[in-house]
């Protein structure tokens, strides 16, 4: 029998390209969509498409306003391959989303659209996150349908939408089956360095404002500036970051230096040089452990932020407003020895990967929306998350090749399990 990368090596290799010179930042998605969607047709799935409905996703945590969500013209599609009698065999998602995140060129050596290629390395849009490992899903999937004809079940391949805005394609999956059959376990093939992850943190997205009052430079002790109440209340939340990564304590964080980390990401302050600062808004996350729920981290920080206002003459009377921003991730985490879990781990021992201990994630993933579904789901693909959102993205195309092994073999062991009730 021939071996994966003398079949679809090369098929594997020209879709990857093909997918990244599509710009599909958020909202931009369609053209790919349709263009993957005839492609999976000739390679013989069977394809379902769906598009989100903003008052279905409202009701999810991810999303607590149907106005956020912009669902219009952003098809995802899920390409299926069925074995034997699929009704005695379980069913396993592949996953991928097609999004990317927005580039800003000045900061690339390449056209971040054009794939470009130094020996094994990769650079392009999405080359980690995630349209390689996308490919290889639909590969990985085609390759085990050919040269395994005694296995019963299915193979779902997806590539869903909006997951870099929370999970559109992924939630609307998860809530409403757009297929005729129930799913037994998902893969999704996020940048995990070949690691198999069980767990993902969440985060709570925060706005904060601050109110000062406005003075001429020449005279800026007449004013309120923003920014020592600011450093104040910044401070206060690093101390809370400190104390709970020394109080919550979960087996598979151990490694990272910071678990939960808060980080303020934009801060907007001032109009004029010649002004005391008067008004100043950031934009916070918060993280939050696997076993947490967001709501309860967020009255933590809320406390945090009373007792600095307490602390001031002037907050007290002009307190800071502290408000959610439109999106959420909650943290999900599926045991360690579910089915799919030794699954991508035997697969993993068989493709020479000696470590095959589960981790945790510090980022938020998809899973989170199967997981909620009762559709236990992990982590697993090629490249690294620091090479993911940065300039020059890059990544190694042996990894990629290993990885799509490994979902092979995964995709056989899981199949291979114990037919299920019809």
């Amino acid at each position: 029998m021939a071996d994966f990368i003398e079949t679809y090596g090369e098929d594997l290799r020209d879709l990857t390209e093909q997918l990244l010179t599509f710009k599909t930042t958020s909202g931009n998605e369609k053209e790919a969509q349709e263009w993957l969607s005839d492609r999976m047709n000739e390679l013989g799935f069977e394809v379902y498409t769906w598009t989100a409905d903003a008052e279905d996703l409202a009701d999810s945590a991810t999303f607590p306003s149907a106005d956020a969500i912009d669902v219009d013209e952003r098809p995802s599609v899920g390409g299926v391959l069925e074995f034997g009698d699929p009704e005695t065999g379980p069913t396993l998602i592949l996953n991928g989303h097609i999004d990317v995140v927005p580039v800003e060129e000045s900061s690339w050596e390449t056209n971040p659209f054009e794939p470009v290629w130094d020996g094994d390395s990769l650079t392009a849009r999405g080359a980690v996150d995630m349209k390689s490992n996308l490919a290889a899903c639909i590969f990985a999937a085609k390759y085990v349908h050919e040269t395994n004809n005694d296995l019963d079940g299915r193979i779902v391949v997806e590539s869903v939408v909006g997951e870099e805005e929370g999970g559109i394609g992924a939630v609307a999956a998860a809530l409403s089956n757009p297929y005729p059959f129930e799913r037994d376990a998902a893969i999704i093939t996020e940048p995990t360095e070949l690691d198999v992850v069980t767990a993902v943190e969440g985060s709570v997205m925060m706005n904060l404002e601050i109110e000062g009052r406005s003075a001429h430079a020449a005279t800026r002790w007449e004013g309120e500036s923003v920014l020592p109440h600011f450093e104040r209340i910044r401070t206060a939340f690093r101390e809370l970051e400190l104390d709970r990564n020394e109080r919550v304590i979960h087996p598979l964080y151990e490694s990272f230096p910071i678990s939960w980390p808060v980080n303020f990401g934009a801060v907007d302050a001032g109009s004029w040089a010649s002004s005391v600062p008067a008004y100043l808004t950031s934009e916070i996350r918060i993280g939050v452990a696997p076993g947490e729920k967001n709501n309860a981290v967020e009255t933590e920080y809320r406390d945090r932020l009373d007792a600095v206002v307490a602390e001031s003459e002037w907050l007290s009377e002009h307190p800071p407003t502290f408000e959610r921003r439109a999106i959420q991730f909650e943290p999900a985490e599926i045991d360690v020895d579910e089915p799919i879990v030794t699954a991508v781990q035997a697969a993993m021992r068989n493709r020479g990967i000696d470590n095959t201990e589960p981790r945790g994630a510090t980022y938020g993933a998809d899973s989170r929306h199967y997981i909620d579904a009762g559709i236990p789901t992990v982590l697993f693909g090629a490249g690294s998350i620091k090479q993911a959102h940065f300039p020059n993205e890059t990544v190694e195309w042996s990894d990629v090749l290993t990885a799509t092994e490994v979902l092979v073999d995964a995709t056989v062991e899981f199949l291979s399990a114990e037919t299920v009730e019809s």
